[in-house]
């Protein structure tokens, strides 16, 4: 008996770090969500533009990336994670693993690229700072699409990310660099692209508002994306190949050959 037990009792003992590490994202994204809501954050992203961008980066990346990575269908689908939205996840990572094309990724990309773009217009910014309320669909739009987009990036059972080594780090560093394009030309513009942020009586000027916020927007991104980036791609050389693919690709070939 006491044979029987003992692996059991050291995979609970290696799972119990990973449970931590889930919680612990969990309980970060739920402090960043919060604390875009709070003063100072949410007093001053009317004022200035670069605590605008610190809110932003908050909904933009680090919830998203939190959250995956915190698993929480983990914790939602009852009877230890096995539930009834537990199986329905599995049914979809089916789905996922019987399709894995770059172009499907892609369009996570896109639309989370999008949406990161569409709320740096200058149009929907000057709207952040005269009326509060556009904060709301600004977090729900940009939370979600990042969430579509960490889903294609990084693993959280039972969903796995739906592209091989190398290609996640290339949609990794892809949609980190049109965030950084974005930030570069507010940055490196003569004149300020969004007006509503009155700078009259503040300590710093128009100009310098908006290169610190293309420097927060900036550092943003790259702590998100650049792990991921470094990861993925030293996996990749280090040969860990996916067994996954290796199976999908017999499966393939299989199909073909019963089809001759």
């Amino acid at each position: 008996m006491a044979l029987l037990l003992a692996p059991a009792a050291g995979v609970t003992a290696r799972r119990a770090p990973l449970k931590r590490l889930h919680l612990l994202a969990l309980s970060g994204a739920l402090v960043f969500l919060v604390l875009a809501f709070l003063p100072p954050i949410w007093t001053d992203a009317h004022r200035y533009e670069f605590v605008e961008s610190v809110q932003f980066g908050l909904f933009a990346f680090a919830v998203p990336a939190l959250v995956v990575v915190g698993r929480p269908w983990g914790r939602l689908g009852g009877g230890g994670g096995r539930g009834r939205l537990w199986r329905r996840l599995e049914a979809l990572e089916a789905g996922r693993r019987r399709h894995p094309d770059f172009w499907r990724s892609s369009v996570f990309a896109g639309v989370d690229v999008g949406f990161v773009v569409l709320w740096r217009t200058p149009t929907l910014m000057d709207g952040l700072a005269k009326h509060s309320w556009l904060v709301v669909p600004e977090a729900v739009s940009l939370v979600v699409a990042g969430i579509g987009l960490w889903l294609e990036l990084v693993r959280c059972a039972p969903l796995s990310p739906r592209l091989n080594r190398p290609w996640g780090a290339v949609l990794a560093v892809g949609t980190m660099w049109a965030t950084w394009i974005l930030a570069y030309a507010v940055g490196f513009a003569h004149v300020p692209w969004y007006r509503a942020f009155h700078h009259a009586g503040s300590f710093m000027s128009a100009s310098m508002d908006q290169e610190v916020a293309t420097g927060v927007v900036w550092f943003a991104a790259a702590c998100a994306f650049v792990p991921v980036f470094f990861a993925d791609l030293v996996n990749w050389l280090k040969g860990d190949d996916d067994p996954d693919a290796e199976l999908r690709r017999l499966v393939r070939s299989a199909r073909r050959s019963g089809r001759a």
